[in-house]
This record gives structure tokens, C-alpha cells and sequence, in this order.
């Protein structure tokens, strides 16, 4: 899967750097890997602005300005939160576009509701438009990451 990340992360770059854009990343349950896969394309310091790890609902509240209430209310893994962890990364960087996610990649954390493999994904433009996902995915928390990090980064493509 690294070559086909790897991939994905290239004609990324290929899109972003022909449109004369850049990309933000808000990460929790990826950790970063959004951020890393980007990392490894020679050259994405010219379409790759940023990236925000906030692993804690502080964090999301501290660097990416996602409101407390939302927290309380509709939980760290919600359309809501993915929502505006996207626009915080876009106001808190020089992107264009960012990307968000948030989700439960266990082995422990799922509930009836939220089961483990939940993800919300939020990407935000830069001219007001958004969109939100929720996917479930399968597998172990490697799996479930990985798959989090590939449909995140293919979704922007297409």
C-alpha cells in the first residue's frame, strides 16, 4: 500500500502545483500520516503548507479553533468536528485547501454508535465550500489508519 500511497501523494502534488495551490492537513486519528505520505514527494513544499496533529480535544480547541460546544455536543468523532477542524486548518495556514479527519481507529474507543473504523473526513476550500464524509473502514488500527490516510488523500483527486 506505501507505493500506492506514495502515488496518490504525487498526483496530488501534480493537481495542487498545476492549479498554483497548497494543502493543509488536520490529523487526529492518522496521526500525522496524511502529513508524512505528503512529506515524502520531493518538491511538496511547494503545494504542502501544513500540517495540524490534534490527537486531544484541547488541541483541537488550542490550534484549530473547534469549538468546546461542538466537542460536548456532538463528540471529537462527528461530521461537526471534522467540519471545523477543516476550516481551522484553512484559517490557520496559507492552504487553499485543507483536509481533516477524525475517527476511532481501536482496537478500543467504539461505541454501538461509533463503532471502531468510524472516520470522518472534512475537506474546506479556501472559496467557502466544504464537504464531509463518514466512512467505516475495516481491520486493525494499522489498517484502519492507512485506509484512513489513502481515501483522504484520493478523495481530493477526484
Amino acid at each position: 500500500m506505501d507505493n500506492e500511497l506514495l502515488e496518490l501523494a504525487k498526483k496530488l502534488g501534480r493537481i495542487l502545483k498545476a492549479r498554483g495551490e497548497k494543502i493543509a492537513a488536520a490529523e487526529s486519528c492518522t496521526g500525522g500520516g496524511i502529513a508524512q505520505i505528503i512529506t515524502e514527494v520531493p518538491g511538496s513544499s511547494a503545494w504542502f503548507d501544513r500540517g495540524f496533529v490534534t490527537y486531544s480535544n484541547s488541541a483541537k480547541v488550542q490550534m484549530l479553533g473547534v469549538s468546546q460546544e461542538t466537542l460536548e455536543k456532538y463528540g471529537a468523532v462527528s461530521a461537526e468536528t471534522a467540519a471545523e477542524m477543516a476550516a481551522g486548518a484553512l484559517a490557520h495556514s496559507e492552504a487553499d485547501i485543507a483536509i481533516a479527519v477524525t475517527g476511532i481507529a481501536g482496537p478500543e474507543g467504539g461505541t454501538p454508535e461509533k463503532p471502531v473504523g468510524t472516520v470522518f473526513m472534512a475537506w474546506a476550500w479556501e472559496n467557502g465550500n466544504y464537504k464531509v464524509e463518514k466512512m467505516k473502514f475495516s481491520g486493525n488500527r494499522h489498517q484502519i489508519r492507512e485506509q484512513t490516510v489513502k481515501t483522504a488523500i484520493e478523495r481530493i483527486t477526484i
